[in-house]
């Protein structure tokens, strides 16, 4: 009998070495990890095969399809151990008797019971048992075994990391409870524009009310060949009047947001920013971008990569405040807030250091209300617990950070496109600190990203006017 080798050298069993009666197996434990990883590679994305919530019901137990799993463990033996390396898999009919279930641990055994000398053909009984003993599977295999021997180094399979997604959903799911908000679409001339209006309507979002040249509106309409004739349109004649007119609407309370269009966002922010007639608060404006990062555990917002390009302490005040807003309209009540630096000591030296030192006891003052700061932390302290028990940091936020605020907006927007590009992240984001959401689209964002970025929008607005309610001065 041969068993799972954990050998450097992988070797086969030739033919003529081959006896009646000798077995191989291996013994593995079924995963959700194993469950998804073959629907990957298979795509079969039957919910009952890959839905973890549904393998917590009692259904579940029945349905999980077992051939799928325990006849590539047959498959594995056969290949690898016996005959191994040149065997050619002809044929196999396998019954299955019992469910396997999430967790089970299989036996999976093949022994030889019937060889053709001319042909080199050899049939294998195959069995797989559970931990309890009782058979799952079982049947025959037919191969052509190999007549050289084979001895080579055993090949070390790559690491497989699933990337999960889906935060994104979750914020598009959060959002179905609000109504959708008259959103002023500011200057949707070209193809992207408009079609993010038109997606963000279709899921329920946003009401688009497109301001701009009526002409450039039905031709961006007509280019991208969607339907905008049950949208209002109020018709002006360049983007400067249309961001002009879109502040006039939030004003006036016709709209609850702005989504930028073909325009540039310092153009819009300029009338946003009018002291006499735009939309500016106590705050400073600050860009809010909500990140889904597979390898992270948590939706991830990083604050300021759009405006702000070298905030001074008060305006810092206001970031974290705006991003801290954010997440508790996303549900979060105590966000934790790191606010990061190149070290986590401070350092006289190191402007960033001393910021963050005044901010974490600004939180203590009540300056900044509704989350958990510490600071200054390095990157790796920041959303690391393994790298903050390294360098002993004692902290409520360190390697659990729901906040990242960055120094400046050189490294926030660095550390987004890292995220973006090298750790397949997705990320939508919205300016807060205006009276209304304010979504700054991109030419390069995708359906989902725009949608994702009506949907904080939608939620902010909802919960802004759900704390207006509920405050003595809007009671």
């Amino acid at each position: 009998m041969s068993a799972s080798s954990t050998n450097e050298v992988i070797e086969n069993r030739t033919f003529d070495e081959i006896t009646i009666g000798e077995e191989a197996y291996l013994e593995k434990r079924l995963t959700m990890e194993d469950i998804k990883l073959f629907a990957v590679m298979s795509g079969d994305v039957n919910p009952s095969h890959v839905d973890s919530d549904f393998a917590k019901s009692s259904r579940f137990q029945e349905v999980i399809a077992h051939g799928m799993w325990g006849g590539a463990l047959i498959s594995t033996v056969l290949g690898t151990q016996l005959p191994g390396p040149g065997t050619i898999y002809l044929g196999q009919t396998l019954q299955f008797k019992a469910p396997v279930r999430l967790g089970d641990v299989l036996r999976v055994s093949v022994r030889a019971i019937d060889k053709d000398d001319q042909r080199h053909h050899i049939t294998f009984a195959c069995r797989c048992e559970n931990q309890r003993g009782d058979t799952v599977i079982e049947g025959e295999a037919n191969v052509l075994a190999p007549i050289k021997k084979i001895s080579r180094p055993r090949t070390l399979l790559p690491k497989v990391r699933l990337a999960e997604r889906g935060r994104l959903h979750e914020i598009l799911t959060a959002a179905d409870r609000p109504e959708p908000m008259p959103t002023a679409v500011v200057h949707p001339v070209d193809q992207s524009a408009i079609c993010g209006a038109v997606e963000s309507a279709a899921q329920g979002l946003i009401i688009p009310v497109l301001v701009g040249p009526k002409s450039k509106i039905y031709a961006a309409a007509d280019k991208a060949n969607v339907d905008i004739s049950a949208f209002e349109l109020v018709d002006v004649a360049h983007s400067h009047a249309a961001a002009e007119q879109a502040v006039a609407l939030a004003r006036q309370g016709r709209v609850e947001a702005l989504m930028k269009g073909a325009l540039h966002t310092d153009e819009l922010l300029h009338e946003v920013l009018k002291r006499e007639t735009g939309l500016r608060t106590e705050r400073c404006l600050s860009h809010v971008m909500a990140f889904d990062v597979p390898t992270y555990p948590r939706p991830l917002l990083i604050t300021d990569a759009a405006i702000n390009i070298y905030p001074q302490l008060a305006v810092k005040r206001d970031i974290v405040q705006n991003a801290i807003e954010l997440a508790h309209a996303l549900g979060n009540q105590n966000p934790r807030v790191a606010i990061l630096s190149a070290v986590e000591t401070i350092n006289p030296k190191i402007t960033s250091t001393l910021d963050a030192a005044a901010l974490c006891k600004m939180a203590e003052r009540g300056q900044i209300t509704g989350g958990t700061l510490d600071g200054p932390l390095a990157f790796d302290n920041a959303v690391s617990e393994a790298a903050a028990r390294t360098k002993g940091i004692v902290s409520p936020v360190a390697g659990r950070a729901d906040i990242l605020l960055a120094p400046d907006l050189e490294a926030a927007n660095m550390l987004m496109k890292q995220l973006t590009h090298l750790a397949d992240a997705t990320g939508a984001g919205i300016v807060v600190g205006a009276r209304v959401p304010i979504i700054l689209t991109s030419r390069a964002d995708d359906a989902l990203t725009r949608m994702a970025s009506s949907a904080l929008a939608l939620l902010l607005a909802d919960y802004q006017r759900q704390s207006m309610l509920s405050s003595p001065e809007g009671a």
